[in-house]
């Protein structure tokens, strides 16, 4: 697997990346069609513009023998960035330059890195429960596609994460498209499904084989839209939050089938509007142990709300980034005692 790429691990204003935290920034970012170790990601994804799906892998660059590896604490703006490497994982050709343009543009948009995380930063090294985020936590790792993380958001939705890995898995084995050389059986090495074949997909389908349950109709409904272009999911992405402010993307969100508060409020988080704060029965009483609570007592919404309004727009990211510290290990030396 031979790199084709490399990609500086480094945001518009300097700020560094942390890849081990963005690849494991959430949950929905394991589900197929990526596929997650220690330190690396492979995701099966569609080049329709420049040819069928590809596998790609992002993995950090090793350090030059003799030279001592970069730090991503450092700060690009200071120091010798991490650098991430993109290489094949499928069997098929090398890519020409158009595929691997779009594969590279695919890997920065799904890595966050042309997001200003800058001020988050500022407002965090004053907070000592989340100081540590400037060394590169806080991008959310997305998707190619809003409508991807919105479907995926949807299977996480009244239900357990075995029952969300099962729709999601049967979406990408049976709708998807392989990449050269995909195994046969199981969702590996198949891209997401199109609009057009979620769309096309009879209802039996959503209700035998995924066994989505009531949000088959839901899902259905939702390509449906989005392959007719009477819904444009990717402008929650591309319009600037002084176009399209939040409130106006959290109504658009909460219009869609099967998508309540806690829903939009994650898929805003992916798409970088980090204004909201993820609430739910995981966050909630993450959020009460962390501060202490007694066993089953939780903390008012409005109580956490107030603990992180001094972010602002990134009051969400704050919040998130608290309850899911340490869900990636620290080198030792660089956390303080619990």
């Amino acid at each position: 697997m031979r790199p084709f790429a490399e990609l500086e691990l480094c945001g518009p204003a300097g700020e560094p990346v942390d890849l081990r935290r963005t690849l494991r920034s959430h949950g929905v970012a394991s589900l197929p069609p990526a596929s997650l170790d220690e330190a690396t990601c492979e995701m099966t994804v569609t080049l329709p513009a420049v040819g069928g799906p590809r596998t790609i892998r992002v993995s950090r660059r090793p350090a030059v023998s003799g030279e001592p590896p970069p730090r991503a604490a450092a700060g690009c703006a200071s120091g010798r960035p991490a650098v991430a490497l993109l290489s094949l994982a499928d069997t098929g050709p090398p890519p020409d330059a158009a595929e691997a343009a779009a594969l590279t543009a695919t890997a920065r948009r799904m890595l966050c890195l042309d997001d200003d995380l800058s001020a988050f930063y500022a407002q965090a090294a004053t907070d000592l429960d989340l100081a540590w985020a400037g060394t590169g936590a806080g991008r959310m790792m997305r998707s190619p596609t809003v409508f991807e993380d919105v479907v995926k958001t949807i299977c996480t939705t009244n239900c357990a994460w075995s029952a969300t890995e099962r729709m999601v898995g049967a979406l990408v084995e049976h709708l998807g498209e392989p990449a050269p050389g995909a195994p046969p059986g199981g969702p590996s090495g198949h891209a997401f499904p199109t609009t057009e074949r979620m769309a096309k997909a009879e209802e039996g389908f959503y209700r035998d084989v995924a066994r989505a349950g009531y949000r088959g109709p839901r899902l259905r409904a939702l390509a449906v839209a989005v392959a007719a272009a009477a819904l444009d999911l990717e402008a929650l992405l591309v319009t600037p939050p002084a176009e399209l402010p939040d409130d106006e993307a959290e109504r658009r969100l909460l219009e869609l089938p099967g998508v309540g508060p806690y829903a939009a409020a994650h898929v805003m988080m992916l798409v970088g509007r980090h204004s909201r704060l993820v609430l739910d029965s995981w966050t909630r009483p993450k959020y009460a142990r962390l501060v202490g609570k007694p066993p089953g007592k939780l903390v008012a919404d409005h109580t956490i709300g107030r603990r992180f309004r001094a972010y602002g727009a990134h009051a969400g990211l704050a919040f998130w980034l608290f309850v899911t510290r340490d869900w990636v290990d620290e080198p030792s030396g660089e956390r303080p005692p619990a």
